[in-house]
């Protein structure tokens, strides 16, 4: 990349029959409230090469926005606008048309969150699950639905979480991890959520969801984990991320440096189990909003390397499991 980035909003997208996968905003390699990005990236499939599309509109960057591709169009949500001595969670959704290079002012959310899950299904319904918004964690499952450009809500989680990680394929959604407030106090204010939750989209109903539990993922991280979903696998990919929840510049809420986990795992829709695919997975990373499944690997772009550094790489690991 261009520039070392974390907390980025990532997506992808069909256009011109070209497969595009894009990098917005997020966090510079200072990791001060003056390193929020604005800018903007689309990276060629094909070429692996980025280049600088039109920047997303306002005075200030953000990190912990959520994108995704649907159709003609890329969908930016919410995120946190930092500032000295805090950040505070916005409402603001845009919409970015690559065939002109601009981006439009969308619908705001009801609720402003960042660090939340994304997830599309049947090419319409965008749904943003949980979040952290000015007043803390939210279980809210906002829904925008992009053919009537309007709001509503879904079947709630069963906990208010943030910083957790998953996607949506088919019917199903699957999530993981996330920090939840602490029951036993404010020291420390955030702890890591290690449930396992899946959620089954009523066909009739977009906005009912069954939400069940699910057994415990390979691997520790919790927090601010890659996650991506593929329909042609029918799997949810998962890689990297820390044990526990961490400011945005990774020291723990219980004030210890947060690290990167080097497992990469799945969960398969078919067996409806988890898949271990590489336990070693060379120079991990965390701080992600997401990954990319194309059908080379596991795209993951920029995050935070061991020791908290900030990168600018683009990593293409394996869908694989690694041989034992």
């Amino acid at each position: 990349m261009p520039e070392a980035v974390s907390n980025n909003a990532v997506a992808m997208m069909k256009w011109k029959g070209q497969i595009q996968l894009f990098s917005i905003m997020g966090l510079g390699a200072k990791k001060d409230w003056n390193s929020a990005s604005n800018q903007a990236y689309l990276i060629d499939v094909d070429s692996g090469k980025p280049s600088t599309i039109h920047s997303v509109p306002g005075t200030a960057g953000r990190i912990g926005a959520a994108a995704a591709g649907v159709g003609n169009y890329l969908y930016l949500f919410g995120g946190y606008i930092l500032y000295q001595g805090g950040g505070m969670a916005v409402q603001d959704m845009g919409i970015y048309e690559p065939s002109a290079d601009r981006w439009l002012r969308g619908t705001d959310m009801p609720i402003g969150v960042g660090d939340a899950v994304i997830g599309v299904y049947r090419d319409r319904y965008i749904y943003i699950i949980g979040g952290r918004s000015n007043q803390g964690a939210v279980a809210n499952v906002q829904v925008y639905d992009v053919e009537k450009s309007q709001w509503t809500t879904a079947t709630p989680i069963s906990d208010a979480v943030f910083g957790h990680a998953g996607a949506i394929v088919g019917d199903t959604i699957v999530y993981i991890g996330g920090a939840q407030k602490n029951p036993d106090g404010d020291s420390p204010k955030w702890v890591a959520a290690t449930q396992c939750w899946k959620g089954t989209i009523d066909r009739h109903d977009f906005q009912r969801i069954e939400w069940t539990k699910l057994p415990n993922h390979p691997g520790s991280a919790q927090f601010r984990v890659a996650a991506g979903g593929s329909e042609k696998d029918e799997k949810i990919y998962f890689s990297g991320g820390s044990e526990s929840p961490y400011d945005f510049q990774g020291i723990g809420y219980d004030g210890k440096p947060a690290e990167p986990s080097p497992v990469t795992f799945a969960f398969n829709l078919r067996s409806g189990k988890w898949e271990a695919l590489d336990e070693n997975t060379p120079d991990p990373t965390m701080d992600h909003r997401g990954l990319l499944v194309t059908k080379e690997g596991l795209v993951i772009i920029g995050g935070m390397e061991k020791g908290q550094q900030v990168t600018a790489k683009i990593a293409l690991l394996s869908k694989q499991p690694k041989a034992k």
